[in-house]
């Protein structure tokens, strides 16, 4: 009587510490869609209309759900003077625009459980203006330091890119470089090569920026850039 007890309490003991059963399967991790890739306007094209049917391809979706599109066009490559910010459910999206302005844009997705997407590349266009024979060149982009970094070295290289949907203009640059915000020096005027070399102080924030010149007289004031040296 005593062994058919004990072998009882064994079993309900082996049940209470056994759970009585498997454990529930976790749901699945939601993931944000891939990045959209920009197709049209394509990068530093001139549109002679200005009411653009913006394209990209789609995205996928690993879960398979629903996918909507924010496509912002703004004024500036830092998306500051944002024009437009829409959103679509498709591949495309029309807008209509200012003539004669240089213009960027850049798409992002998001499903249906608010997972998004990084922004794809910006790229940039100009809208025709009326009677316009020179266009103005497209604000310069970062290339290094980057933005708002820390260097180490006593000398920094500045770097940008630049371009002109004038194939045939010739782009020089202004730099300004100091410890002003904004900068107020023209530390090297007109110069060709989109890089400059430049001896820095020790624990000190600099700040910098370019403007492009197309010598037709056209100019375009880029944005203020900062380091800070360690």
């Amino acid at each position: 009587m005593k062994n058919l007890l004990y072998i009882a309490v064994l079993s309900v003991s082996l049940w209470s510490c056994g759970g009585g059963g498997d454990e529930p399967t976790p749901p699945p991790v939601n993931t944000a869609p891939t990045v959209p890739t920009l197709t049209y306007p394509t990068n530093n094209l001139l549109c002679i209309d200005n009411v653009v049917n913006f394209q990209w391809s789609a995205s996928t979706d690993s879960q398979g759900d629903a996918i909507t599109y924010q496509i912002q066009v703004a004024k500036d490559n830092l998306f500051a003077q944002i024009a437009h910010s829409l959103t679509s459910t498709t591949t495309s999206k029309s807008i209509t625009l200012e003539k004669g302005i240089a213009y960027y844009w850049r798409v992002k997705a998001t499903d249906s459980k608010s997972a998004a997407s990084n922004y794809s590349a910006t790229f940039s266009f100009y809208t025709e203006g009326v009677g316009v024979t020179n266009h103005l060149p497209f604000s310069p982009v970062l290339v290094s330091p980057a933005l708002n970094s820390v260097q180490t070295a006593a000398t920094v290289n500045l770097q940008w890119t630049a371009s002109d949907v004038d194939a045939s203009d010739t782009l020089t640059y202004d730099v300004y470089f100091g410890t002003a915000n904004p900068p107020t020096v023209v530390t090297s005027a007109n110069q060709s090569a989109a890089t400059l070399t430049k001896t820095v102080a020790a624990s000190t924030t600099y700040y910098w920026k370019v403007v492009v010149k197309d010598g037709k007289g056209g100019q375009t004031i880029g944005q203020v850039w900062s380091f800070t040296t360690d």
